[in-house]
């Protein structure tokens, strides 16, 4: 953020804040939280006994209109989303609930440490109890949809930025002819799925633990980052949240928390008719779409916004991609493509070995 933006913030802070607890009044600090994978800055501040999070979203990258829409739709189907107290759309301002500092992702890493099984378990099943709460009761017809263009416009970055800008690949025309076929078996695989809301971020590092002294004693996670939720795929968020770029666990855990899933959202009457196996090939594949997205995005984060953290998590993603491929025969030519062409490359410039 540069220095006439953080004073702007400060300022429409100040104000905002003396209508909201007029008798409180005094200079406000801002102190920076963090920032995503987007434009968006952070900033906590504090007034009294009560804490905000400040939020500079410039307008020419970001859309705060649409998050403040995403936020009254779920804070109306009373999920666990942070209250928008005031926005100024001109300027892409900000203010709204501090849900803390205990991200899913610490609190997951340190239990796992530990050896907390029954902790994390719980912790994943709150998570996937919240999803069906996203997914049975916000509108879905009041959302976009995760049309095919946009499956497609997502998979292309993986070429775009992960394969050209980042490993220097040069692609000829029989190799292009095979990433069109894949990208369109994804994207028809997706299609296919029972389409429920998607939160479509919704992973370790955007669900939180909140403070039961603030907002009382519940087990659901505090959810962020939701702005870009679509009507989409019913696996998408599973897989996002269990296949995670951040986290990894082995693949009993996952199966056993993709189960939890599918028996209540089957008992629920979110999805009908969907056996283990179609639900398996659906988590798959599905997953298979946020890889490649995800290795673009991660690629562009690091070339273009000088986003170095981001190049740590990749390897991950690899695993994931190679894991589950090749259990599809549809995915062979791909995949014999992506290990003979792009493993090597990715495997010196990443110093690592597959």
């Amino acid at each position: 953020m540069s220095d006439s933006r953080q004073v702007k913030l400060t300022m429409w802070v100040t104000e905002v804040l003396g209508q909201l607890k007029p008798e409180n009044r005094g200079e406000i600090s801002l102190s920076l939280v963090s920032g995503d994978a987007s434009f968006r800055r952070y900033f906590r501040t504090h007034l009294g006994d009560s804490s905000f999070v400040a939020v500079d979203a410039p307008p020419k990258q970001e859309d705060s209109r649409m998050f403040v829409h995403i936020c009254n739709m779920f804070r109306d189907a009373d999920i666990s989303v942070p209250k928008v107290f005031f926005a100024d759309y001109e300027q892409g301002f900000m203010l709204l609930d501090d849900f803390g500092d205990q991200l899913y992702l610490d609190v997951l890493l340190d239990l796992r440490t530990s050896g907390c099984k029954n902790e994390i378990n719980s912790l994943y099943e709150a998570a996937i109890n919240s999803l069906l709460d996203i997914q049975s009761r916000v509108n879905k017809k009041r959302l976009d949809s995760y049309s095919k263009n946009e499956l497609h416009r997502e998979m292309a970055l993986f070429e775009e930025w992960f394969c050209k800008a980042f490993l220097g690949l040069k692609i000829n025309d029989a190799e292009r002819e095979v990433i069109a076929k894949t990208l369109n078996f994804l994207e028809e695989a997706a299609l296919s799925q029972e389409q429920v809301v998607v939160h479509r971020d919704y992973h370790s590092r955007n669900l939180m633990i909140l403070d039961d002294n603030i907002f009382g004693e519940d087990s659901s996670p505090g959810i962020i980052d939701f702005q870009d939720a679509v009507s989409g795929a019913y696996t998408y968020d599973l897989v996002s949240l269990l296949r995670d770029a951040y986290i990894c666990w082995d693949a009993g855990k996952v199966d056993s928390w993709a189960l939890y899933y599918l028996e209540r959202a089957k008992s629920s009457g979110l999805i009908a008719n969907i056996d283990e196996a179609q639900f398996q090939r659906d988590f798959d594949l599905m997953g298979l779409q946020r890889q490649l997205k995800v290795l673009g995005i991660f690629a562009r984060l690091y070339i273009r916004d000088n986003k170095v953290r981001y190049l740590a998590d990749i390897p991950q993603v690899i695993d994931y991609f190679l894991e589950v491929s090749q259990r599809y025969m549809e995915l062979r030519p791909f995949l014999h493509w992506f290990r003979t062409k792009v493993l090597p490359i990715a495997e010196t410039k990443l110093k690592i070995n597959y």
